[in-house]
């Protein structure tokens, strides 16, 4: 089977479903000799990853050893928290009948899920300024992934779904799986609708997702979906502008280092100290010969840095505007050092998700969300054909055709980095254009 593996998840449309959606039939075809399943939850609140683990263990690790046997790695590892009590279980109980694949439990630290901090909790081996884990010849695969890869190989099923949170200010807290191309409307209904009428919708974790419109469309990358009110902090910080942010940076940073000192990449060992960066906001310049702006492309965003900062300073925005302000003029990243060891004392300056959770005000919405089905029979898809890294999809259907759900609607363009978008419903096609197309019942 598996020497077929890059053709079959290629036809089944299948992304990351973890992080930015890389295409995986492109990530799988490669040679490694360690595979690392992603289900650390990199996010609070989220609770997929734990629960597919748990519920589908077995699916997952067939999936696993099958990408192991393409990529010919010697290894597989499964890498999650100490906290996913039933998913260890779970895994404790499959895991004699997978020889090459063993657990590695992580602490509840934030950015566990971080897949350059993934790679080295479970190998101890440091991914080079810039680089992928390919770099030190591993495979970082999300849970939900394997899933999917599951469906294709076993049952011929291509991704028409997506798992996701719902949790915040919603009625009921539940993890469900949908229709891919509903509303985020539709899919807060789902938990029993919000509590409160003044509220903003996070797509994604509360430190890396984004604010939406209740209208915007749930995709293949989805994984949760967070109701907070309209003047809660984390939404003020997040609508907060970057010149705010710059004029911040300049007159109230004490050159203190603690976002350096809790930054994950500094940590290991890569040349990344967002408060030499944040100079630049201040004098115009980081006052560091080994230090420059296009440092900042070694930035994860993952926002760790402003709740490290005593001043709430934001030194991952200004990075982001940085990146795109140096991409705009035609700059990439110029730093490429692969580190040989980490930063001293680095397991010690872990920060709790707790501690993180209660900074972040969020300790009322963490609660259990567990998984369970839901019954909704959707009348009505718009599905982006760009639910992914790379070229959008290219439909090909026309506006009128009747189609059953998991029937490709959109294949990739000849020699383009894209994945296959399938009907998540049937129904008639009322809508084709460049970015979407639309299935009514």
């Amino acid at each position: 089977m598996s020497a077929n593996l890059v053709e079959l998840v290629q036809s089944a449309g299948i992304v990351g479903a973890g992080g930015a959606g890389f295409p995986t039939h492109v990530k799988i075809n490669c040679t490694v000799d360690t595979v690392i399943v992603n289900c650390a939850e990199c996010e609070p609140l989220l609770r997929v990853d734990q629960q597919l683990m748990a519920l589908e263990t077995v699916k997952i690790l067939t999936a696993l050893q099958a990408v192991m046997d393409h990529t010919q790695a010697k290894e597989g590892i499964v890498g999650l928290k100490k906290s996913y009590k039933p998913a260890i279980e779970a895994l404790n109980k499959e895991l004699p009948a997978f020889p090459g694949i063993r657990m590695h439990q992580l602490k509840s630290f934030y950015p566990a899920g971080d897949e350059q901090v993934l790679v080295y909790e479970t190998t101890k081996r440091i991914v080079p300024e810039g680089g992928i884990p390919l770099n030190v010849g591993a495979l970082v695969i999300n849970v939900e992934t394997l899933l999917n890869i599951y469906d294709i190989l076993i049952d011929n099923i291509p991704v028409t779904d997506t798992y996701l949170t719902l949790t915040g200010e919603v009625k009921n807290k539940i993890t469900t799986k949908v229709p891919l191309g509903i509303t985020v409307r539709e899919a807060l209904e789902l938990a029993g609708g919000t509590t409160i009428d003044d509220y903003v919708v996070i797509n994604g974790g509360p430190m890396m997702g984004k604010i939406v419109d209740l209208e915007s469309t749930i995709t293949k990358t989805t994984k949760g979906l967070i109701v907070l009110p309209k003047d809660h902090s984390l939404i003020l910080s997040k609508t907060k502008s970057i010149k705010e942010t710059m004029k911040m940076a300049g007159m109230a940073c004490m050159q203190c280092n603690y976002c350096t000192e809790l930054c994950p990449r500094y940590a290991l060992g890569h040349n990344l100290q967002p408060h030499k960066l944040m100079r630049i906001a201040a004098y115009g310049s980081t006052c560091d010969t080994t230090t420059q702006a296009t440092n900042a492309f070694l930035c994860c965003a993952c926002g760790l840095c402003q709740y490290a900062c005593v001043m709430d300073l934001q030194p991952w925005k200004f990075n982001t505007m940085l990146k795109q302000e140096l991409g705009s003029k035609g700059i990439k990243n110029p730093h490429h050092n692969a580190p040989t060891a980490t930063e001293p004392f680095r397991e010690g300056k872990q920060f709790d998700v707790h501690r993180l959770i209660s900074r972040l005000g969020l300790t009322k919405y963490d609660l259990p969300a567990p998984m369970v089905e839901t019954d909704k029979t959707f009348t009505k898809v718009n599905l982006l054909l760009s639910q992914h890294i790379g070229a959008p999809a290219m439909a090909v259907v026309k506006v009128g055709d009747q189609v059953e759900r998991g029937q490709l609607v959109a294949d990739i363009p000849d020699g383009k980095l894209s994945a296959k978008v399938f009907a998540s419903i049937s129904g008639k096609i009322i809508t084709v254009d460049s970015e979407k197309i639309t299935i009514e019942a």
